[in-house]
């Protein structure tokens, strides 16, 4: 499923237009990546949570060249822990 998809089930299931579905899910990114960027968290219980960590700087090769070691910056990337309806449900025993 694509963010147009997306937004027609939104639309369809809340009974709202697909622009208020479009600002809803554009607003709950927004909210989404401004606390990740803030270094904090955002559960949504049930579901999962949304959470940024660092990624120590390390050594690494460089593909084009094998010979050549290469220095990979510190970098922070986004994780997502599922939480135990969304677990079980995927396992079958919701």
């Amino acid at each position: 499923m694509n963010k147009a998809a997306l937004i027609d089930r939104i639309a369809a299931e809340a009974k709202v237009s697909k622009k208020q579905a479009t600002d809803m899910l554009e607003k709950l990114v927004d909210i989404i990546v401004g606390e990740l960027k803030a270094g904090n968290e955002v559960t949504i219980t049930g579901f999962g949570t949304f959470m940024a960590k660092s990624r120590h700087a390390r050594g690494g090769v460089n593909p084009q060249k094998p010979t050549e070691r290469i220095q990979i910056p510190q970098v922070t990337v986004a994780k997502f822990k599922t939480g135990k309806t969304l677990k079980d449900a995927l396992k079958g025993k919701a």
